[in-house]
Parts: structure tokens; C-alpha cells; sequence
């Protein structure tokens, strides 16, 4: 092709948001263009090819021409969970065990709430069934399913149409042998209804987690599948050689086959990737310890980077239904990146409540019908429309003017609301844009706490579209003193998937105590752990040589109910050191609660690997820069309560060196900085701007 280098291997990702669907084209040599769509729910290809086209046209590259990696993120799973729009789909549980869904494990969510209510079960009661049979804690097959059962509940199955069936028999995460027996009987009656063992899918102990995880990717396998089988054919048919790779909740990727049988790893998929790319930054700036910030269209995501790393997880929840809180959603037992989300987007709808106060979110416009300044019908005000109303956002140059906005209706939206506040709509916009960054940085700070870290002081890693916006407002509320906003900001989630490796975390249960650990099971199931991993790795094109192994378990004190993830520098097996063991457990437990129970009996729980390849060597270098801009434009924002005359720079044509002090804006095509009085910002060599606390905004 014409203009472009032989050397030059070219990248492409896609990450399919709530509201907009972003593309990256990422060449070996940096150069970089990137472009966004709003998200097509109703057909989510038909959104990524549009994003994927618009790049391609603006590098002027065809699909041939893709020679390096094709990764993609995308809301599809949790945009079926959310929906509740899945096939019919089925359970299958021990008699005697029918109601785990609904029993759930008997916390609530909020204690102080007499009528607390749960959502409804994935999986309805009607559409659950149960096997007489048993396994036992230790894994002994006490009583097989006799074969006649087996093959009655099959066709029960058949006969109420189900399309799909999650397997969750007691105790199968020690031995899924009876799982196994019924899904071969699946395979010879009814070959075309997808099965999901938890044995395979949450090995883990603990019933109500693991029976929730498997309904899950039950419930969404029949949709995920076809969805990137579909994907696959349709790269081909355009001419792309690549196969794509998936975006998975752990903060790694794998081949869309595997990625298809367990969506349930495919949840948190974009999230997982803007953490990747903050702990990318992480290591770029020399800054071990920071706070990622990722504030989208739909949501906002926090995370912990911690000594150069994501904090990780085993369990998380989807679908929280009141107010995010914890608890209130469904359990997830799959490693996932761990960060917290809440409803605090551009398009959350801003409302006033029952007490007459002023209420941001979690609803939101999402991108059919957005916000109202979108202009497609929404009449809702919502964070973006306050944005444009404060003058933050200039309506014309929203995606470099392709997407235009309308000042004059987001206006008419929060007259209407300040009517209601008996405020301006100025003074309702900004009363708007304080109250998503309190919740953001509200957020923040529990999720800190939570695990033992002091945020005060952690600098902020901007990005998303509407991150930049709000970041040096959260920054003062969390106490930070640095923010970064790295070049893509808008489209970084994207980028963070093409500096993602192959990776794949697994893990088992297998409960004993710490002084009399049976080392030939542990070995056992650690060697498990790698063969499969080898397996999803080489699947995805990963040679076994280059495979990387981790390990870490989970430990408590005995009687405790949860555990305290021990990462490991080696195999346990090599040393089999428990003392060493028992030392990085209480340095733990003493980090996260202060203190640590001398001469209490410690428990092995759950043991993990991580198998993973090499961390891909890519760099953006940003759009091209333009003619330096000597003098900035000036445009009225209002600012608690008062208009002030407020510099505008383009970033494509700040000098190479610049300090720009607050109040102050600068633009890009996709995303606006917003940098508030007492900061200054500077240019930082990697192309990424600073802002640095000065003093109190006056």
C-alpha cells in the first residue's frame, strides 16, 4: 500500500463501551489513530466495524494490512446480565439443595433496612432441577447419579426447551466426576443445549458463589459464543487476517473459542483493560503507586495500582441493583482486576429526590438517547449536559466537530431542573459537577480503606472520556496532588488491551491446615492448574516455552470465614516452607488489620496460577503535533457560582515546553482537561500532561 512502511507491523483494538465504541490502530513505529462511535446495543458488530472503519480510513490503511494483533473489549456479558435478556436457561443442583439461589448466603447488603428485597435469581425456580446424588467434602463419591436419572433430567431439559444449563452438584469443586457423568448423557440426548459444569468453571468451596458463577456463564454462553463466532467471520470476511484476541476480567487476553465457552471471565473486560494500561503508566512514569481513574460514558472505575501492579481478586459482583452497594448484586468467583464502579458517567441522569436534594446517577442515558445535548430524544439532564451548560465542554468541537452538540437543550434540561432547586441552571450544572465527583471520590476512599491503603497523596491517572473532565475536582477531594493525563486519554482502555499479555488465572480449593499440608494433592492440583492454562495459552497462539507461571493461596485463620490472598516468588513445592508461608500470612493480615492472632491454627484455602506470556513492547506516540499555539483562546465558564474568563489550549499544539496554571482548559478531539485554580500543569516528557497542587482554589 501506498505511504506505508514494509517494517511497520500495525495493531488494531476495540472497545465496546456503554456509550461509545473506541478503536485504536496502533503501528510499531507509534504511530497512532484512534477514533469513536456511539455503542449500538442492538447490534453491538455493527458499532465496531463503524469505529474500525473510521480508523482505517484515517490512516488510510486497508484490513490486509493488520499484521500484528487484533484485541477486543466489550459490555456484551454484562450488558445481557444487566437486561436479564438471555435464552432459557436451566440449573441443575443436588436434591435437597434447590433454593441456593434464592437462600443466597444470608448476608444483606444493608443491615439497617427492615424490608430489604434481592433481585430475582438469574435462573428462575421453574427452570431448576435437581439430581439425587452426593459427593463429599473430601471428594469421595459417596453416590453416583444412577444412569436412568441422568437420563430423565436430560430430557426434562429437552422438553422445557432450554437452550443452555448451568451444573452445580454439592462439593463437585473436590470432584466433578457426577457433573461429568451428566454432561456426556447431555452430549448423546441433547448434544445442542450448551452445558456449564462448576467444576470446571469455579472449582472453588462454597455453594451459593459457585452456583451463582456457573448461572452466569450459563446464562451468557449461548449469546457470547455466536456473538464471536460472528466477529470472527465477519474479520475474515473484510479481509483481516488476524484472529482476535479477547479482553478478559483478569487483565489478560486469550483466543475468542476459549473466551466463548467461559464468558463469565469476559465481564469486567474494558475496566480490566484500563487498569492494564494504568499499571503501563505506572512503570513509564516511575511511579510505583497510583490511583487509575476511568470515567466513561456510563460509569466510573477506580483501581489501586500498587508496586508497579493491579490489586487482583477472586470474587467481585455484577449487577449491583441498589445503589451499587456491595452485596446486592451476584457473585462472581473468577480472578478479575480488582477496582470499584459506580454509576457516575457522562450520562448519568441527574434528579431530584423524594427529600427535595439533587441526585446524580447510577440511571443513565447511555448512548440511546444519551444526554440531552446528544440530541436523539433524551430529555433527562445528565453530567455531560452540565458540562456544556458550565462551558467545560465547547458543544462545536465535541469529536473535533463531528458530533455536535446542543447547548440550547441542555440548557432548557437544567433551567427546568434549578427550577425545581430554586437555582439557576448554571448554579444546578455545577451543584451536578460537584456531586459526581464527591461520589467518585467517596468511592475511592472506601475502596482504599478497604484494603488497607492510604490514598492521601497517590497521584491520579486520568482517562476515559469524561475522566479528564472531573479528575482534578477528585484529585482535591481524595487529597492527591498530582494528575495525569496521558496522550489517548479518551480511547486508553482501547490502547491498554494492545499492552495486555496471553494470561489466564485459575484456581482451586483445597482446604488444610497449615502445619500438616498434603503436599502430593497440593502438587496434584497446581500441576492441573498449569496443564490448562498451557492449554488456553497454546490455543491462543503462545508457544509452551514462553509460558510464565505465578503462584499464590489464600489463607485464614481457622473459624474465620474469608481468606487473605498470599502472592509467592516461587512454587511452593520447591521449598515447602509452611514457616515462611505462615510469615507472609501474619506480615499480611497485620498490613490489612493492624494487629495478627498469635497462636491461632492458620488454614490453607484456595490455591492459584497465573499462566501468562511476555508483556507486549507497544508504544503510542499521540497525534501528530500541530503548529505551537502561543497564546490560548478565552471562554466564559462558570465556576461555583461565577463566570470567569478561563484560557483554552488545543493539546496537539502546546509547546514543547509549557506550564499552564488553573483555571484553565485544554481540548482534545475526543476528551477535555478541566484544570481547576491552585494547579499548575506541565508537559511530562512521555507526552503525558501533569497537574500539580499549588495551593487552595480561591
Amino acid at each position: 500500500m501506498q505511504g506505508v512502511s514494509r517494517m511497520t507491523r500495525h495493531s488494531l483494538a476495540v472497545d465496546i463501551g456503554g456509550t461509545f465504541t473506541d478503536a485504536v490502530l496502533l503501528g510499531s513505529d507509534g504511530s497512532t489513530n484512534v477514533d469513536k462511535t456511539l455503542t449500538t446495543h442492538d447490534n453491538l458488530l455493527e458499532g465496531f466495524f463503524r469505529a474500525v472503519d473510521l480508523v482505517l480510513g484515517r490512516s488510510g490503511l486497508a484490513p490486509g494490512d493488520i499484521d500484528d494483533v487484533i484485541v477486543h473489549a466489550t459490555t456484551l456479558v454484562t450488558n445481557a446480565l444487566i437486561e436479564r435478556k438471555g435464552p432459557p436457561t436451566g440449573l441443575i443442583l443436588t436434591k435437597g439443595f434447590r433454593d441456593i439461589l434464592y437462600i443466597r448466603d444470608e448476608h444483606r447488603y444493608d443491615m439497617y433496612d427492615p424490608q430489604i428485597e434481592f433481585a430475582e435469581p438469574l435462573i428462575p425456580a421453574s427452570r431448576t432441577f435437581t439430581l439425587d446424588e452426593r459427593v463429599l467434602a473430601d471428594g469421595t463419591v459417596l453416590r453416583p447419579a444412577a444412569p436412568e436419572a441422568l437420563r430423565a433430567l436430560v430430557r426434562q431439559c429437552r422438553d422445557a426447551g432450554l437452550v443452555s444449563v448451568a451444573v452445580c452438584l454439592l462439593n463437585a469443586y473436590r470432584n466433578g466426576a457426577n457433573e461429568e457423568a451428566l454432561r456426556q448423557v447431555f452430549a448423546e440426548y441433547a448434544p445442542d443445549i450448551y452445558v456449564s459444569l462448576s467444576s470446571e468453571i469455579a472449582p472453588q468451596m462454597r455453594e451459593y458463589p459457585r452456583a451463582s458463577t456457573v448461572a452466569i456463564n450459563a446464562f451468557t454462553q449461548p449469546i457470547t459464543g455466536p456473538y464471536l463466532d460472528a466477529l470472527v467471520t465477519a474479520l475474515a470476511q473484510r479481509g483481516f487476517r488476524q484472529q482476535p484476541l479477547i479482553m478478559l476480567s483478569n487483565g489478560g487476553v486469550l483466543g475468542a473459542a476459549h473466551a466463548g465457552r467461559t464468558p463469565v471471565r469476559m465481564i469486567e473486560s474494558g475496566p480490566a483493560a484500563g487498569a492494564l494500561v494504568a499499571r503501563h503508566f505506572s512503570r513509564l512514569l516511575g511511579l510505583p503507586d497510583l490511583l487509575s481513574f476511568d470515567m466513561g460514558g456510563t460509569t466510573a472505575k477506580a483501581c489501586l495500582i500498587q508496586k508497579g501492579e493491579p490489586l487482583i481478586t477472586g470474587t467481585f459482583e455484577v449487577d449491583r441493583r441498589y445503589r451499587f452497594k456491595p452485596g446486592s448484586g451476584m457473585p462472581i468467583t473468577v480472578p478479575s482486576i480488582d477496582m470499584i464502579e459506580i454509576g457516575a458517567g457522562g450520562g448519568s441522569i441527574a434528579s431530584v429526590d423524594a427529600l427535595g436534594l439533587l441526585k446524580v446517577g447510577p440511571e443513565s442515558a447511555g448512548s440511546d438517547p444519551g444526554p440531552v445535548c446528544y440530541g436523539r430524544g433524551g430529555r433527562d439532564p445528565c453530567v455531560t449536559d452540565a458540562d456544556v451548560v458550565l462551558g467545560i465542554v465547547a458543544p462545536d468541537r465535541f469529536l473535533g466537530g463531528d458530533m455536535p452538540l446542543d447547548a440550547g437543550a441542555a440548557r432548557e434540561a437544567f433551567a427546568a431542573l434549578g427550577n425545581r432547586l430554586g437555582l439557576t441552571a448554571e448554579a444546578a450544572a455545577w451543584g451536578v459537577f460537584e456531586v459526581v465527583c464527591e461520589q467518585m471520590a467517596a468511592a475511592t476512599r472506601s475502596h482504599a480503606t478497604d484494603r488497607g491503603v492510604d490514598y492521601r497523596g497517590l497521584p491520579l491517572l486520568a482517562f476515559g472520556g469524561a475522566g479528564p473532565v472531573h479528575a482534578c475536582r477528585v484529585a482535591d477531594l481524595i487529597d492527591s496532588r498530582q494528575v495525569i493525563y496521558p496522550p489517548l486519554a479518551s480511547v486508553l482502555s482501547a490502547f491498554g488491551t494492545l499492552v495486555t499479555p496471553l494470561q489466564i488465572d485459575l484456581v482451586r480449593s483445597l482446604v488444610a491446615p497449615l502445619d500438616r499440608p498434603d503436599w502430593l494433592a497440593i502438587g496434584a492440583l497446581l500441576d492441573e492448574m498449569a496443564a490448562e492454562g498451557r492449554a488456553a495459552l497454546a490455543e491462543a497462539g503462545l508457544p509452551e516455552t514462553a509460558c510464565r507461571f505465578v503462584h499464590a493461596v489464600e489463607m485464614r485463620y481457622l473459624g474465620q470465614q474469608s481468606e487473605l490472598r498470599i502472592d509467592l516468588s516461587e512454587d511452593p513445592r520447591v521449598q515447602r516452607d509452611t514457616e515462611v508461608l505462615r510469615a507472609l500470612f501474619e506480615a499480611e493480615y497485620t498490613a490489612q488489620y493492624g494487629l495478627k492472632l498469635d497462636g491461632m491454627p492458620i488454614e490453607l484455602v484456595n490455591w492459584r496460577v497465573t499462566v501468562s506470556g511476555p508483556v507486549p513492547e507497544r508504544a503510542a506516540a499521540g497525534a501528530p503535533a500541530a503548529a505551537a499555539q502561543t497564546k490560548p483562546e478565552t471562554r466564559s465558564v462558570h465556576i461555583a457560582g461565577k463566570a470567569r474568563s478561563v484560557p483554552v489550549w488545543q493539546r496537539g499544539a502546546l509547546p514543547p515546553v509549557v506550564v499552564i496554571d488553573g483555571p484553565a482548559i485544554v481540548e482534545e478531539r475526543e476528551t477535555t482537561i478541566f484544570i481547576l485554580e491552585g494547579w499548575r500543569m506541565s508537559r511530562h516528557e512521555s507526552g503525558s500532561l501533569v497537574a500539580e497542587k499549588t495551593g487552595e482554589a480561591r
